[in-house]
């Protein structure tokens, strides 16, 4: 898993709240057994309309957003079904890091194991940063987690909270298989034990 300690990227403002899975990586779009490959349908419902053409008023087909690596969005981001999937999607699209005042659990958690950062500000910041997005084209925000912070050029600067263990995989970039293999001596140490190999 790729570390994440700061970056700086271009903001896309998706004003939406209660977001759910489905909308973020349709149902359809499941049937791939890598993690690549989901970019190109994030988000399919919204960004293409019933003739399935690009509609250009959605906000990441607008070419001032293309190439946006932070996303900032409204309540309960990432809610409906399980799905690791939407992690993929948002990843293979590009972004590195979702702003909102609040992430459905198993959502966040699916992020953090897939090198993703959810950020939860309130909501008042939230709104600062997508006002921001909206009416400066070429916004961009630096996201510290070594400092826990979020700041721009302008003056706009918050901090965030996140558990020291998910804070911690995701500095080092450790997903499950990393942090397994950081006992790779012990587990060596116990077959060879278990299975009488010297």
């Amino acid at each position: 898993m790729k570390a994440f300690r700061t970056h700086t990227g271009l903001v896309a403002p998706l004003d939406r709240a209660n977001v759910d899975t489905d909308q973020i990586i349709p149902k359809e779009f499941l049937k791939r057994i890598e993690r690549t490959g989901f970019g190109e349908f994030l988000f399919y419902d919204w960004r293409r309309k019933p003739d399935r053409t690009l509609d250009p008023d959605f906000v990441l087909n607008q070419p001032r957003y293309k190439g946006a690596s932070i996303l900032v969005a409204d309540r309960n981001f990432g809610c409906g079904s399980s799905r690791e999937h939407a992690p993929w999607a948002l990843d293979d699209f590009g972004f590195r890091v979702i702003i909102a005042p609040s992430f459905a659990d198993i959502f966040a958690n699916n992020c953090v194991k897939n090198g993703l950062l959810t950020v939860v500000l309130l909501e008042a910041q939230v709104a600062t940063l997508m006002k921001r997005a909206q009416e400066i084209e070429g916004y961009r925000l630096t996201v510290d987690l070594e400092k826990r912070q979020v700041r721009d050029d302008s003056g706009f600067s918050a901090s965030f909270t996140m558990d020291d263990f998910n804070r911690r995989c995701l500095l080092e970039g450790l997903d499950d298989i990393g942090l397994t293999l950081q006992h790779q001596a012990e587990i060596a140490a116990y077959e060879a034990q278990r299975f009488g190999v010297v």
